[in-house]
């Protein structure tokens, strides 16, 4: 083999290593296999590290305002923790408001679902496998660990750069640390899936309900796919480490199987319907407080204003902005609201956000507010574009429009559409506000003959009402209803 690097000093690089990595923390008995693991953390730090970023995720996503519901969920997630492999962490558990299908967990014992996922769950056994998924990865210190080998990823690098003097090795390294930080890998999550199923059955569920629910998000990856091939775009992954439908997953059918034996006598608890009974009134989709997305149009009811898009036009409502795209994502405008700090002219205020070089600018009045419009050039991952700009003020908030076209010599197309959508800002209409009120999901009782398609007619979902409907009763892609059973629709 061709040796890449030619050390200078090899015995200095591995003493400063060795020196530097080693310590009281440097390993300790993982409490799920009894062997010994490389971290660089105590549990204090763990703790204090989760507490740390638990603010930060409660900041930037919001809690859920259901208190019954946080109740339900937190008795939920007790019960699994309690027959756990670390009893003596305070583990909490948070819902969060955010449409996104996700559930994670942070060091120390920091769990969240969304809501977003809660909707497509028909059981508490499936809600208490998805915990004891989160709670597995505490358990076995899988972001500890992981934050562990990264550390010493960067270290090795920083100090095989500072003792060969190539400045390539480093480079080297960072693509060994992203790789570390890029997710939990498939052993990982094997792992957790595995202890996620041994809760569940010494909490009273059976722990095929661990199948189950990959299943919801295999499923959730399947609906991904395809919408993704119709808008144009990469597809977000869920779970991300099976390939296969997991009822088709040998390995993760063993996994879960070894929990069998430790099932308890009588039958495993499900509580469909009283999990079910949780699920009536669900926000689904935007929530008011955050915006509702329509087809061609955004309500925002506690800020009274709604906008208007070009109905083939992708919008897109994130925490912190609204994204609208062209088709082929020919175009883009971002949206963004903040409160007004200080007295200035929309004009001052562009210039404060670092928009010093302002073009064809114009004084505006929109729905009787103050406003101005002006181009400017930007640096964007695309090259130098020349860039629509439109603040408007309205009950002490300050809204930017900014706009610009994928290529060049679109922006003067497009540019007329990005003027017409700062200008379609009006107040709410008393229809616009019962619209801006939000979906919500209804249970109601499938009558004999029934179908997805009749349903979906009927629906307010935008868009792909048929299989919404369908994945939120776990009867994708093609199942239909049985008269007599309990469905979750969209009101």
């Amino acid at each position: 083999m061709k040796q890449i690097f030619h050390f200078r000093y090899p015995l200095t690089f591995c003493f400063l290593l060795i020196t530097l990595l080693a310590g009281p923390q440097g390993c300790a008995t993982n409490p799920v296999t009894g062997k010994q693991d490389f971290v660089l953390m105590s549990e204090a730090d763990e703790i204090n590290l989760g507490r740390k970023y638990h603010q930060q995720v409660t900041k930037e996503m919001p809690v859920y305002p259901d208190r019954k519901l946080a109740a339900y969920i937190e008795q939920v997630g007790q019960r699994m923790a309690r027959v756990g492999d670390r009893p003596q962490l305070r583990f909490q558990f948070t819902l969060l408001d955010s449409k996104e299908v996700n559930a994670f967990a942070l060091p120390g014992g920091y769990i969240y679902i969304t809501r977003g996922l809660l909707a497509y769950l028909n059981s508490e056994a499936e809600l208490a496998a998805v915990l004891g998924h989160e709670i597995g990865h505490v358990t076995a210190r899988h972001s500890v660990r992981q934050q562990s080998a990264a550390t010493v990823t960067g270290l090795a690098g920083a100090i095989l750069q500072a003792t060969t003097g190539v400045q390539g090795s480093s480079d080297l390294f960072n693509v060994a640390g992203k790789a570390v930080l890029s997710g939990y890998g498939r052993e990982h999550e094997l792992e957790a899936d595995r202890l996620g199923a041994r809760y569940l059955a010494r909490a009273g569920y059976d722990p095929q309900a661990m199948i189950e629910v990959i299943g919801v998000l295999k499923n959730q990856e399947l609906f991904e796919k395809q919408r993704a091939r119709e808008e144009g775009r990469e597809p977000r992954s869920y779970h991300g480490v099976f390939a296969s439908h997991p009822k088709n997953d040998k390995r993760l059918q063993e996994v879960v199987g070894e929990a069998a034996h430790l099932k308890v006598s009588g039958k495993p608890r499900v509580a469909r319907e009283g999990f079910l009974d949780y699920m009536d009134g669900l926000a689904f989709g935007d929530s008011e407080d955050n915006g509702v997305v329509l087809k061609g149009r955004f309500l925002h009811k506690p800020l009274d204003f709604g906008l208007n898009f070009p109905e083939d036009w992708k919008i897109e409502n994130l925490p912190d902005r609204l994204i609208t795209l062209a088709p082929q994502q020919k175009a883009y405008m971002e949206i963004r609201v903040e409160p007004l700090k200080d007295t200035l002219t929309p004009f001052r205020y562009l210039q404060q956000k670092g928009f010093k070089t302002l073009r064809n600018g114009r004084e505006l009045t929109i729905a009787g507010q103050r406003a101005y419009t002006a181009t400017t050039e930007l640096n964007t991952k695309f090259g130098q574009r020349i860039t629509r700009l439109t603040v408007l003020y309205a009950d002490k908030h300050a809204y930017l429009f900014i706009g610009l076209s994928h290529e060049k010599t679109d922006q003067p197309r497009f540019d007329p559409l990005f003027q017409k959508i700062a200008r379609s800002f009006h107040r709410l209409s008393a229809k616009e506000k019962q619209l801006a009120s939000g979906l919500h999901i209804k249970l109601i009782t499938a009558s004999p003959g029934i179908r997805f398609s009749t349903l979906a007619r009927q629906s307010p979902i935008p868009k792909y009402a048929e299989a919404q409907l369908r994945l939120l009763n776990n009867l994708f892609p093609d199942g239909e209803p049985v008269a007599g059973q309990r469905l979750k629709i969209v009101r």
